[in-house]
Formats: structure tokens, sequence, C-alpha cells
């Protein structure tokens, strides 16, 4: 019997079992998928040439994600510069934003009313933001919100600004204003190097980040590795069923299919980082009907990508383009050589990734891939960023439940089901981004195992884990209830127990 049965080889379900089977603790990583690991953060080979499942900046304000990072690839992490444009009524404009160029696109008349909108938005702002364009638009002002957020947002969720929750935006994009994009342009132009990067970052408008030389796969290949080499299970093709908590003798015994066959596994505790939507229909004994049917409202918005290898004409060099056309499907372009050269294996050509936002069923998702390769060509061909005729071969990558959906009642359904799973089941640890139902990035996935992992090795709740905030950083109630922000790996006491614990 294992002490830890970890569900989802992903960023968390790995950072998990690493840092478990470093203290000496027995695990079994169950992973659906028969070849990567990786999950969301995969990198798919296709005759030699790698694509990406969306674009994976390894950029994190976290000391212990950075050095966990560091010790995994060590110089096979490479520092790369970050390019990204936006496309819209034909014109490119740079992301983050440079405000001479964004005016001179826009002209004189289009900006003086954005410049106008944001004055009023900020002079009489929507006093209780609920959605995504109540939220944006008293950052941005309506106008820039309506040029350079709805088209693209809509596209991403396949539903209207006005039903997307606030948190998503205040949770994606905290921080950014106007202003703080302007500023940030102005004091990167005016400042030297040695300035810049003082005081708070905002993710949003980082200019640099790590990226592994053949993609975020190659980090969760290697951590998958290191994890076998210290005893640990990582088994592949392996789809779990059912779970079954038995509160007798305080054990879980998991079903799952591998092969055909189905085996049995055995463990104290379980990490899962699967949907929760699925994960809590699997639980046995069966939750309640009332957290049963919140899990079930929970939505997800799948993804697909469309990889064409195509001869270099150097075209573009950004590392993706946001598309806001709505003339065309594809919503971003990734340029996967300039993430990393060796995503391509010869310089003659390049490999591009036509990304789409669908959802499973009938439409794009179940598009044959021979008409989803000629969609794309047509799109690249149409949007002026490559020629159809240079495209040389192409796969798609499908990726269901790519994106937790912050609609208006998730935060209520996901609350249901944490306190109802953290009373019966004592020994279950929910995260990650689906895990959880948090559109997070991977540092956050990350830090919510580690504190789960620690948890677990200290036999009890030293961390909350669903105070992880959105830059992997850790909030605890102090002593009086206030809160305190605890720099990570840093000894800080809190009601219970000592923050920081083993690295």
């Amino acid at each position: 019997m294992a002490d830890v049965a970890i569900i989802g080889a992903g960023p968390a379900g790995l950072t998990a079992a690493y840092h478990l089977a470093k203290h000496g603790a027995s695990v079994q990583v169950l992973e659906a998928d028969e070849e990567y690991v990786g999950g969301i953060s995969r990198t798919v080979n296709y005759k030699g040439f790698r694509f990406d499942i969306g674009g994976h900046r390894f950029f994190s304000k976290s000391d212990r994600v950075n050095a966990m990072w560091k010790e995994l690839l060590g110089d096979e992490l490479l520092e790369r510069p970050r390019s990204s444009r936006i496309l819209y009524g034909g014109r490119f404009y740079s992301y983050p934003l440079k405000p001479v160029e964004a005016l001179m696109n826009l002209g004189v008349a289009e900006s003086a009313r954005c410049v106008l909108s944001y004055l009023k938005a900020r002079g009489f702002p929507e006093k209780d933001p609920k959605s995504f364009e109540d939220w944006v638009t008293n950052q941005f002002g309506s106008r820039l919100f309506r040029i350079f957020f709805k088209t693209y947002t809509e596209k991403v969720w396949g539903m209207s600004c006005k039903e997307i929750s606030a948190d998503w935006a205040a949770q994606r994009i905290k921080g950014l204003s106007l202003w703080s994009a302007i500023s940030s342009a102005i004091m990167a132009a005016v400042l030297p190097k040695s300035s810049a990067g003082k005081g708070e970052v905002i993710k949003t408008l980082i200019n640099s980040f790590h990226y592994p030389r053949f993609g975020p796969g190659m980090m969760w290949e290697r951590c998958a590795e290191r994890v076998r080499q210290m005893g640990g299970e990582v088994l592949l093709g392996h789809r779990v069923g059912s779970c079954r908590w038995d509160s007798a003798s305080r054990t879980w015994r998991i079903e799952c299919t591998a092969g055909g066959e189905t085996k049995t596994v055995q463990a104290t505790h379980i990490i899962s980082s699967a949907p929760m939507k699925e994960f809590v229909a699997a639980l046995r004994p069966a939750v309640s009907g009332r957290v049963l049917q919140a899990a079930q409202a929970l939505r997800y918005r799948d993804f697909l990508t469309v990889g064409l290898i195509l001869r270099d004409r150097k075209v573009f060099t950004d590392n993706w383009i946001y598309i806001h056309e709505p003339s065309v499907q594809v919503g971003r372009v990734q340029n996967y050589k300039s993430w990393s050269p060796d995503m391509v294996p010869d310089p003659a050509y390049a490999c591009y990734g036509m990304e789409y936002f669908c959802n499973s069923g009938p439409g794009l998702w179940s598009t044959s891939d021979e008409d989803l390769i000629a969609l794309a060509k047509k799109e690249l061909e149409q949007i002026g960023l490559g020629r159809a005729e240079d495209v040389v071969d192409g796969c798609v990558i499908r990726q269901p439940k790519a994106y937790p959906v912050y609609d208006d009642g998730y935060a209520a359904h996901v609350a249901t089901v944490r306190d109802s799973l953290q009373e019966n089941f004592p020994t279950l640890h929910l995260v990650g981004r689906n895990g959880m139902h948090r559109y997070n990035n991977q540092d956050h996935a990350m830090m919510t195992a580690l504190l789960s992992a620690e948890n677990i090795l200290a036999d009890r709740e030293l961390y909350d884990v669903w105070r992880v905030n959105q830059d992997a950083e850790y909030h605890e109630a102090g002593p009086q209830g206030d809160q305190q922000e605890v720099g990570v790996g840093r000894l800080v006491p809190t009601r219970t127990a000592v923050a920081g614990g083993t690295s």
C-alpha cells in the first residue's frame, strides 16, 4: 500500500510526488494519458517538431518554485525574451502596450475617444463590478475594453463578457491598468537596465521568462524520471474509475483501468488534480445530492491546437500573437521556434500553433484533423502570418477541460464541494487548476501541491492550500486574525503551526 496515491501527472501531481518522494514517502502517480506526462503543460513531439498545449512562461515570484525548476533542469532552463502582440483591425499592437505605437495605430480621433472613455471610467466606476466587462471597463474604459478585450475574451470562453465573473479578470490581470501599462512602457524606455525589475512586478508586464530547451513537457518528463529514481511510481495509461474511502481503516481503495484490465491501488492519502466535476462523481461513499449537483454545475472550456510545419519565411518572431479579428476563428498563434530554437529540428522550417477555443461535441472539436489543418492554413494566410503553400505538414492536439469557467455560480459551487470533502474525507487533498477549479498558472498549481505534501508529511494541516494566491504566495491568518502575507519558505508563526516547514 502506498502512503499517497496521486491522480494526474501534471505540474501539481508531479510536484507533490517529487516532494513526497524526496522525504521518504511512497507514492503512486496515476495518469490517464498513455504517452505523456505534464497534463496541459506537456509538449507533443510530432516528427521531431515540438508543440506546446498553449504557451507556458516559466516565471514565478515564489523562490521555492523557481528553485525546483532550476534543480530539475539546470542550464537547460533557458532565459528567453518575451515578445507578444495583438492583431486588431489589420494592425499589430505590442503587448505590453507601447503608448506611441497604440496612438498611431488607433488614430488621433479614436485615441482621444479612448482617453475620454478611460477618464470617465476612472471618475465614475462601477461600484460593485460583478462581470469581466465591468471590471475591465473600470480599469481601461469602455472603448479600450471593446477594442482589446471583448472579441478575444469571447473567443476564449464562448460566452458574453457580461456572463464571465469579475473574479477571472481580477485574477488573471491583477495589478494591470491603463496607467500601469503606460508607466511600465515609459519606465522601461528611460531607466537603465539595472533599475528595471525593482519594486512590484506585474506578471502581465514581464519582459523575460525561463523556458525549457525542449518545451515545458521536458520539465515534467525530468520530474517523473526523478520520482521513479527515488522509488516512486508514475503509471501512464491508468484511468481512475472510483475512489472508495474506508473510514474505519482510514485508507483509500482506488479502482482504475489500464490496458483493458481493472487494477486496485490502496493508499492512506489521495492527492487529486483531476477535474473536480469528474472526481466528485467517482467518490465512494457517494457525496450528497446537493454536493454532486454543485460539482456537476461546474463548466469547462476545451481547447485544440492545429500544429503547422512550414518553410520559415521569418514572417514574425513573437512568442505568440493574440488574434482579435472577428473574421477568423483562431484565437492565438504560437511561434514555437521563438520559445526555443530547439523546438524545431531543421532551421529551414518553423512550427506554429493555431489555437482554437471550443466546447467538446459538435463543431470544431469533432471536425476531422484534415479539415482542421485546412482551416488553419486558410486562416494563417487570411491574417497575414504565413502562406498556405508553405505548409508542409500538420497535426491536431485536443485538450479537454483546459480552462475552468468562472461563471456567476462557480464560486458557490466550489465552496459547497470543498466544504463537504474537507468534512467527510480527511485524507483527501485537492490541488492544481482542475483539482481546485481555479484558473491558475503552473507555479500556483505547484505551490498548492507542495503545501499539500507538507501537510501529509506533518500528518496535520499546517496550511490551508486555498489561501495560496495567484502569485503562488501563501496567505495565512495571523494571531489576531489579520491577513498576513507569508513569504514561502520563511518561518512565520501561525495559530497552529510553523509556516515554512521542510523544503
